[in-house]
């Protein structure tokens, strides 16, 4: 089936479509995104203003016209921290449905980092054993731990790279400005105490966790270290090193957004806020004593989607067919049969009858 995904994020509002069918891997059929940054539509208290909803159900009418001219039987659609944290968030979603017919689930922060280490989880295998994936949104910091398809320890921090741009790097998030050393002392301060913080909320990790990354903050700081490009395709192997990573945080520090968008792997419109990720980044690196990460091309969107064809796997009553294996055992016969002591106990009884 041709399933579409509408995600409402902090940056961007995405659809994506794939051909999605239960026991297959989702594959990529087109896609549909637009740059809308919600909370440049903010006023004073906090509400997405007349001019934001506009725009909003302007991309959510053309998504819907995108996904019917494409044949899409079926659309997931979800908002993050932008719509959750705005005053009037709960008029928003109901304004969309009313004008659109579409109904936005909006994510907590736990169901966002849950969902996206199940997509890591699905990606990378059992072969992993305990994950522990990092995930930087424009509003939220997203991490999850855990062995199983869902985390045992979902969490979501505000320290997202747009958000940490705009709270504590004005210059920086209005005109792209090269930050003081007093911002960015503060910043880092700052930073560095949160994830502290939050590493208490997180179990001792073995040597057999397995550490990844999702996100294109954390894409982008891999490419800028060395990682092949998005061109070369999802299966390349691509990591993060804390080594790395420490002296590019130092380099983005002293630019300003128009010389980090000459850099690898970074877009115009994420560049003034890629140093704040890149800061998060190092501090939860540095909290949970990460010296290298793996990328995994698969996040949130790509764990809605298996969620969703599980679901309808379940609602079908479909049932994996296996063919006949070799020595194949019919336990519920066995367990009736008689074991060779039983046997043998028979034969003694029958002999002295």
């Amino acid at each position: 089936m041709r399933l579409g995904v509408l995600d409402i994020g902090s940056n961007t509002v995405h659809l994506l479509l794939v051909d999605a069918h239960i026991g297959a891997k989702p594959e990529a059929f087109a896609s549909h995104k637009r740059p809308l940054s919600l909370v440049k539509y903010l006023d004073d208290d906090g509400a997405i203003t007349a001019e934001g909803q506009q725009e909003l159900l302007g991309f959510i009418s053309e998504a819907v016209r995108f996904a019917a001219r494409h044949r899409a039987e079926d659309m997931l659609s979800f908002c993050t921290s932008a719509v959750r944290e705005a005053a009037n968030g709960a008029e928003v979603l109901a304004l969309v449905e009313n004008e659109t017919g579409v109904e936005l689930t909006e994510l907590t922060g736990a169901q966002e980092s849950a969902m996206t280490f199940f997509a890591v989880r699905r990606w990378r295998g059992w072969s992993a054993g305990h994950i522990l994936n990092f995930d930087i949104g424009g509003g939220s910091f997203e991490l999850a731990y855990g062995q199983y398809e869902l985390p045992s320890t979902a969490l979501s921090v505000p320290l997202g790279a747009g958000r940490l741009t705009r709270e504590w790097l004005p210059e920086s998030y209005a005109d792209g400005a090269a930050p003081s050393k007093a911002q960015i002392k503060a910043l880092r301060s700052y930073v560095r105490e949160e994830f502290e913080a939050v590493r208490r909320e997180f179990p001792s990790l073995n040597r057999h966790t397995e550490i990844t990354a999702t996100s294109k903050t954390f894409r982008s700081l891999a490419r800028m270290t060395g990682a092949a490009p998005s061109a070369e395709g999802p299966y390349v192997p691509r990591t993060l090193a804390y080594r790395d990573l420490k002296p590019l945080v130092k380099q983005l520090g002293e630019m300003t957004a128009a010389e980090r968008a000459k850099l690898p792997g970074v877009s115009a419109m994420r560049s003034a806020q890629v140093y704040a990720g890149a800061v998060a980044a190092e501090a939860a690196m540095r909290a949970f004593e990460v010296e290298e990460l793996r990328i995994c091309p698969w996040a949130l969107r790509e764990g809605l989607i298996l969620r969703r064809l599980d679901a309808l796997s379940r609602e079908a009553g479909v049932e994996i067919p296996h063919a006949p294996a070799v020595g194949h055992v019919d336990l519920a016969r066995e367990l009736r049969r008689p074991t060779h002591k039983d046997v043998k106990a028979l034969a003694v009884e029958h002999a002295r009858a």
